[in-house]
This record gives C-alpha cells, structure tokens and sequence, in this order.
C-alpha cells in the first residue's frame, strides 16, 4: 500500500505545534497543528472533545464512524499513566487522525500511518519511541528469529554432523 505523508518540513511543523500544546496548553497550537494536517490531506477538520479519561483509563483516544475524536487532554495525561510521556501523547494524535483519514482496515493503517508520521522527524542524537503497538511485539520477534537461526539445517534422511549434533 502506497501511503502519501506531508513533507519533513510541514511534519516538523505539525509536530512543534503538538509539542507545544502539550507542554503549555495553547489550543491555537493544537488547532494549527490539526489545520495544517487537514489543508494537505484537503478533508475537513475532525470534531474533537477532550476528556479526562476514556473508557477507565485505559484508552487514550477513540474515533467514531461520524468523524468525531475523543482524546484525553495533555495535563490529564501526565498523571496515573504508565507511557505518560510527550511522545505517546503526539503519537496517539497521530494514530487518531490515521483512523479518520483511513476507514478501511483501519488499525493496521493507523499504525502504518503513525510510523511514516514519525520517520524522519528526529534530529541527531534523539532516542526513537515505538508507538506503543509495536512496543511489546518486537522483542518476542526477535528472540524467536534469533532462535531459529541457531538451530541447525537437516535435510530429511541425513543424520546430522557431529558438529551439528553437538
């Protein structure tokens, strides 16, 4: 699936309008940051409503068929979570504007669509943080990969070498 993303320039710009939200809680940061977005992708502009908390705690935003978005506030976000961070905040936006952009199969998109959001935005030096699906997946992977490689190859009625046995 070919996916079309705005150039570094204007993500970087999204991206500061973002942070800047949530570090000093200016709306017109925030609603810079969501124009900008819609003007490329030339759809209208979601309906949000913030919340303390969605779905107990355990949800950080949610996106209705009608094209509404539900998303935890920043200063409510900091507190009592495990990934409180500025980051997963951002993150999370992005996820929520790839459900809207996206309808169909719209989980697996979102994701993607977070990841090329985030690609290329870091300058030198900063650590990279996986948006939070991918975050648990990966090291089971790479263990199980990292496993059968070790194993040694047999073909079907050979014995295996010493070396192989051993």
């Amino acid at each position: 699936m070919r996916m079309i993303v705005p150039s570094v320039a204007l993500r970087r710009t999204i991206d500061r309008n973002l942070e800047s939200f949530f570090r000093d809680h200016r709306l017109s940061a925030f609603n810079r940051a969501i124009s900008n977005f819609c003007r490329f992708y030339n759809i209208r502009r979601p309906k949000i409503e913030w919340y303390e908390y969605i779905d107990w705690g355990k949800t950080a935003g949610k996106t209705y068929e009608d094209g509404q978005i539900h998303l935890v506030h920043p200063e409510n976000w900091k507190r009592g979570r495990i990934y409180n961070s500025e980051r997963m905040w951002i993150q999370t936006i992005y996820h929520e504007m790839g459900h809207f952009l996206f309808w169909t199969d719209a989980e697996r998109k979102a994701d993607a669509f977070t990841r090329r959001m985030v690609r290329g935005l870091r300058q030198k030096g900063e650590r990279a943080a996986r948006p939070a699906s991918r975050r648990k997946a990966v090291g089971g992977r790479q263990a199980a990969v990292r496993a059968r490689r070790k194993r040694p190859r047999v073909q079907p009625g050979r014995r295996p070498s010493k070396r192989a046995r051993a």
